[in-house]
């Protein structure tokens, strides 16, 4: 399903990518859902600090600069998603796979992507953005994603752990996906993470035939 570039392992020699994937059924989020979304944000804005302080956004944001690739201008999902709970803003609420990503990136502090499997080809590699590559990001403008960590298939990137593309965007058609937690760090159980995310999606998202892989290890 997933492989490392080589060149990128070789930059970023701790990283790791923990890939789930099955069947899912897409849907508004229940209030089970939203109820531990909204939780982990309040525990997030109470602690407070930089988000620097906490280690796995530290990590993603040093291989961002092992990449030279301004990790301030070009944030990562999950220190946008922090500062944004600990400005005081709310969280967005899309649908229940969208929501399931956003509650496994505050729990982790780590980038997660989820993709529609049917837009995409595997094999998926995970590699640094090439010059003169962009795509049109999700609610954003076109992306400068030279020297990013980027997923890509045949037909190139579509998706980063800053913002993802279009192309392989999550909606209520989707029914296979691909969630990618994302670790610079190599001090996490992404199995852990893993058996979280196949909890969450089998228990609100009608997920079935589940299973995960990390790759990088």
């Amino acid at each position: 399903m997933l492989e490392i570039d080589r060149e990128l392992k070789q930059q970023c020699r701790d990283l790791q990518v923990a890939c789930v994937h099955g069947s899912v059924e897409v849907t508004k989020s229940s209030p089970e859902l939203l109820d531990q979304l909204n939780a982990r944000a309040e525990e997030l804005r109470t602690k407070g600090g930089e988000p620097s302080d906490y280690s796995e956004i530290a990590a993603t944001r040093q291989a961002y600069k092992t990449l030279g690739k301004e990790p301030s201008r070009y944030r990562n999902s999950a220190e946008a998603l922090l500062r944004r709970i600990t400005s005081g803003k709310g969280l967005y609420f899309i649908n229940n796979l969208v929501d399931i990503n956003n509650l496994i990136s505050l729990e982790s502090l780590m980038p997660v992507g989820t993709y529609d499997l049917a837009k995409v080809t595997p094999p998926l590699i995970f590699r640094e953005g090439r010059s003169g590559e962009s795509y049109k990001g999700i609610g954003k403008d076109v992306l400068n994603i030279a020297d990013l960590p980027v997923f890509a298939d045949k037909d190139g990137p579509f998706g980063s752990p800053t913002s993802d593309s279009e192309r392989a965007m999550i909606t209520e058609s989707t029914t296979t996906f691909a969630m990618m937690i994302i670790s610079f760090s190599g001090k996490v159980d992404l199995s852990a993470c893993g058996e979280r995310v196949v909890a969450l999606v089998r228990n609100y998202a009608g997920g079935s035939g589940l299973k995960f892989e990390v790759v990088g290890s």
